[in-house]
This record gives C-alpha cells, structure tokens and sequence, in this order.
C-alpha cells in the first residue's frame, strides 16, 4: 500500500490542537478503530516487501541527575523568535544564540514544529544548544510531542507551506519517501523514517525524569511505568531510525506519552489524581511537568501541584503568553516575560 494512503489512517488520530476553552484548536477526535488500521497493514505487506529487521535498540537510562537549576519550556510550534525569547528569559542564551546556562538544565516538552514556518531553524537550534551545553557542563533534554511523532509518520497537515523548502536537500534521505511528489517529497525525505530529521528525533525520548520530576508531551501513566519508560524510548528510537512505516502501538497511542490529556484538561477529576499520584510513586518522582494542552492564562498546576502544565501557546499560531517554569532546591515557580 502507498504511503500517501497510508496517510488517512495515521493521521486521523488528531494533532495537539485542543484544550479545554481554546477557540483555536479542537481536542484531537478518537482514533481509527483497529480493524482498518489492521487491514491495512495486511495491505502493504501484500504489496510491499518488508523492511529488514533492525537491530534492538538498546535500553539507555532516562533518568537525569537533579541540577541547582532547572528550566522547562512547552509548546514551540516552528516560531524561532519565541523560542529564542523563553531561552533567554530563563537565562539559557546570549543575544546570539550561544548558551550562556553554564550547569543549567533546560527541558522542552516537544512540539518543536509544525504550524510555524521555522521548523527546522527550532530544530537545529536546540540541536547546536544540546552540545554547547554539555561542554558547559550543563544540560539540554528534548522530548518528542505528538507532531514530532506525526512527521516521522507522513502527516504533514499541519505543515506550513513555508516549513517545506529549508527541508530540500536533506542528507540522509528516508526510503519510505519515494511515493511523495512536489516539495512534500523533500519534507518526508527529511522526516520518515531513517531520513536526517527522523534520526534527530531518534536521538530524544518520549518520557525524561530528571532530578524528581518526570516530564513527557502529553503525560505518563502507570501502565506506561510497567511497561517500561526505558523499553518505550528504545522502541521509538528504533523505528525513528528504520521503519517500518507504522510506529509502535504505545508511541501513537492516543493513550500514550505523547497524546494523552487526562492532567491538563480542566478540572482534573479525583481520579485521575488518584491515577496521577500511583505514577509518581511508581517513578518515585515528586512532580509530572506537560505540555500538548495550551493553558490560555498561562502555566497552570493541578492535583495539589503535583502536575504543571507548560503549554502557554506562546507561538505566534496561538499568541499566548511568554512564560516557562522553573523549578530549584528552593521551590518551583513560573517565570513570565514581556
């Protein structure tokens, strides 16, 4: 089966587009029952050759040490200017873009792209900030969200029409890209799997803790600990690198990581509180930081502060306001800019 028509049923579980009260993005519908999916995948292998079988990914820790400082930064959306402006609002970056956090530690929740045209300027940037501040003696961890993960899926739609070009030319080139035509081709050559920009993501895991905080896009649920945050990670890595074309059930689940919903849509019921501490302790962490759910006022906390949600839509596609989280030995608090 091709790819394009592959691309209805990956694609219909929704983007990160919704919040309670958001006027601009609707919650994402329910995905495609299992049968058609199932089916089509009966398809293609009729029509196409399997991909060889990649080698296992090993397992790699997802546990960071506690630093004295930490800043999270949610939702970028393909707006360089305003990932520049939470960077240096958390004291991460100079005026040119250098890190300048020393032993800092900068979390960002995932959703680097897609409805902005900077895509791959948000990129590349965290990328270059990855190793500048590892020789610092600091530290970047970039989680993946929902549209890193619909990219490397060929669900391009919600691309910008100016996110497409600075992905001509892209070095390696995924295979799975040869039934895309136009200037979409040069997009998924870049983003599906084994392609320069999948293996880039490859690179960052769905699920972090770091110190006592656990952070993911959308968030983690215990089912999620027993099935293992390690073994999760090394599964999306894996197909990130070289296919086959439909991810792995947990990664795209709309009950996964990366789309789950159930600590940012107001009000988070007692059970799903009840549900939220069971995590915690299974992680042995204190906190969940979030982000998929833009917060229309600004960071918002639920369940007796034991999760933040830092989705602010601070894009210019949303407008929302400036504001990251900090969290240190002394407490967490938000930090808010002009």
């Amino acid at each position: 089966m091709r790819w394009m028509g592959m691309l209805v049923l990956l694609g219909a579980a929704a983007c990160n587009t919704g919040g309670a009260g958001s006027s601009k993005k609707a919650a994402p519908a329910a995905q495609p029952a299992q049968a058609p999916a199932q089916q089509a995948r009966e398809v293609q292998s009729a029509r196409e050759p399997a991909p060889p079988s990649p080698a296992a990914e090993p397992e790699r820790d997802f546990r960071h040490p506690a630093p004295e400082r930490l800043i999270a930064i949610g939702d970028l959306h393909g707006d360089l200017m305003r990932t520049r402006a939470a960077l240096r609002l958390g004291g991460a970056i100079d005026a040119e873009d250098r890190w300048i956090g020393g032993k800092l530690t900068l979390v960002q929740t995932g959703d680097q792209i897609d409805r902005g045209d900077e895509d791959r300027d948000v990129l590349d940037l965290l990328a270059r900030l990855e190793k500048e501040a590892a020789a610092a003696g600091g530290k970047v961890v970039v989680l993946n969200g929902n549209h890193e993960l619909m990219n490397v899926q060929g669900d391009f739609r919600y691309v910008t029409p100016g996110a497409v070009s600075p992905f001509a030319g892209a070095s390696p080139r995924s295979p799975l890209a040869r039934n895309f035509r136009g200037g979409m081709a040069e997009r998924a050559a870049a983003f599906l799997p084994g392609g320069q920009y999948a293996l880039l993501l490859a690179e960052r895991d769905v699920v972090a803790v770091v110190g006592d905080s656990v952070f993911a896009h959308g968030g983690v649920l215990p089912e999620h600990v027993s099935y293992g945050i390690a073994r999760l990670n090394a599964e999306a890595r894996r197909w990130m690198r070289s296919g086959p074309a439909t991810a792995p059930e947990l990664v795209a689940s709309e009950r996964g990581p990366m789309w789950l919903r159930d600590f940012s849509v107001d009000p988070v019921s007692d059970e799903n509180c009840a549900v939220l501490t069971r995590t915690l302790d299974a992680l042995g962490v204190r906190r969940m930081v979030v982000g998929h759910t833009p917060q229309k006022q600004g960071v918002t906390s639920a369940c007796g502060e034991r999760v933040y949600r830092i989705d602010v839509g601070l894009s210019r596609y949303y407008g929302g306001p400036l504001q990251i989280l900090e969290i240190t030995p002394a407490g967490v608090r938000v930090l808010k800019g002009g």
